[in-house]
């Protein structure tokens, strides 16, 4: 009996309905590779891979990639999007008021009253974001300095 290998990045391009194209393949990698990553870094990232590619190219990427649930993008307020590669687990995430820094928070488990709507007003909610805000320990301890 063969033990199962995961399936490349083609094969997953592949099956969530997308042409494969080195680029593509370049983008998801490198998200995956990454800490939720802006898109200037995805874009740096995937040039340093395949050569040049335009911006604009990045952006159709993440979006198809995001739609496809290959990645997942999130949106800090007063901060760019971000994309990372952790998606289907409904994670949340803390954020430092300082730096910026972004960390994975797994959801709450248990009693976890905030995470169910009060009044749903007819929603077939699927999905609840959270976002922690703080200060990461590095910037607590320049602070405390």
């Amino acid at each position: 009996m063969t033990a199962s290998r995961p399936p490349t990045t083609a094969e997953e391009l592949r099956g969530a309905g997308l042409r494969v194209t080195a680029a593509r393949v370049a983008l998801l990698e490198t998200v995956r590779a990454g800490d939720h990553l802006g898109v200037e870094a995805i874009a740096s990232g995937v040039r340093d891979r395949v050569g040049h590619v335009s911006l604009q190219a990045v952006y159709e990427a993440l979006h198809a990639l995001t739609a496809a649930g290959l990645l997942r993008r999130i949106e800090p307020a007063g901060s760019p999007a971000r994309f990372e590669g952790r998606v289907g687990d409904n994670h949340h995430h803390v954020i430092c008021r300082s730096c910026g820094a972004v960390a994975d928070v797994d959801c709450a488990r248990g009693d976890a009253p905030c995470l169910t709507a009060s009044d749903d007003h007819g929603f077939s909610i699927d999905e609840a974001e959270v976002i922690y805000w703080g200060v990461c320990p590095g910037c607590s301890t320049r602070r405390s300095t």
